[in-house]
């Protein structure tokens, strides 16, 4: 079946100009608006738009969007239907996909990741300050442009209202969402997760920047299920052969990924804050280091 193509065509006060994506469940479109200038526009796939599940999900996605407004999560302008046509229109964020960013140059400096995660725990902590859980925090959701090192938030496609009713719960009991490699523990069994969710999928962002690896390495999704269950993460000295970073920036993160999630850090933001700090232990200059570790040396001797 030959793809549904809407570009040159006007929704909603929105001229579609050309498709520059499309996923499992919509198309996105580069579009103009005469008040919000370039945008977004994103239209649910024809095969979905009379499938109950799918639009409700789209429009829960835009509401929950909607409802989060912080410098480093991309706008919602407007969402609707018209004619059966079912879309949403978003501020259009310069940058690529932080997936792209990682493959590209396989890891980050701390200090630039450590960046990049404070502008996504401001994004999240806002999100959980209206009762969102994002639930699929992952590289590909993000739009990172390398040269203002700004980081936006996208894709709130799977989000909870922590306020929900349970009734109104969109995936069956028993079934997670997310994606694997980036999803937290709790999350597996389907239960309904809370914030320290959002913060295991931060550390494991976290991790991957800093690295270029996963905390758990597996042959199948099956194994990879059963490593998240059952086994601690890889420490992140012992990641990359070779690849070492400070004490205080190695706990941050391994904290982030507790199988316990009332042993990570309280909230995004003192993930974040703790990230900063291991960071600046980072950036130190060689030197200072050395005659920090010479007088520690003397202090020793001297005791």
């Amino acid at each position: 079946m030959a793809q549904e193509n809407l570009a040159g065509r006007g929704i909603a006060g929105y001229r579609l100009l050309e498709r520059v994506g499309e996923g499992g469940t919509a198309t996105v479109y580069r579009a103009e608006h005469d008040v919000h200038g370039r945008c977004a526009v994103k239209t649910l796939r024809e095969r979905l738009r009379d499938d109950p599940t799918a639009v409700k999900r789209f429009l829960r996605e835009a509401g929950y969007g909607s409802r989060v407004r912080h410098p480093n999560v991309v706008r919602t302008y407007d969402f609707g239907d018209t004619d059966g046509l079912y879309y949403l229109a978003l501020e259009w964020a310069e940058g690529e996909p932080l997936a792209d960013a990682v493959a590209r140059n396989r890891r980050l400096p701390a200090p630039e990741v450590a960046q990049i995660v404070e502008q996504l725990a401001g994004a999240l902590a806002a999100a959980h300050a209206v009762g969102i859980i994002h639930r699929d925090l992952k590289p590909e959701n993000i739009i990172y442009d390398a040269s203002s090192r700004t980081a936006k938030l996208l894709d709130f496609g799977i989000a909870r209202d922590a306020q929900e009713d349970p009734s109104e719960r969109l995936t069956r009991t028993g079934f997670f969402v997310g994606t694997l490699q980036y999803v937290s523990p709790e999350a597996l069994s389907g239960e309904l997760v809370g914030e320290a969710a959002d913060i295991y999928s931060l550390a494991t962002i976290t991790y991957n920047l800093l690295t270029g690896v996963h905390p758990y390495t597996a042959r199948s999704p099956r194994e990879l299920f059963q490593k998240l269950l059952t086994e601690p993460p890889a420490r992140l000295n012992d990641a990359v052969k070779g690849l070492q970073f400070p004490r205080a920036l190695e706990d941050a993160v391994m904290k982030g990924l507790a199988r316990d999630a009332a042993k990570r850090q309280a909230s995004v933001l003192e993930f974040a804050a703790d990230v900063r700090r291991g960071a600046a232990a980072t950036s130190s200059p060689p030197a200072k280091r050395g005659i920090m570790r010479l007088l520690g040396s003397i202090r020793r001797k001297n005791g």
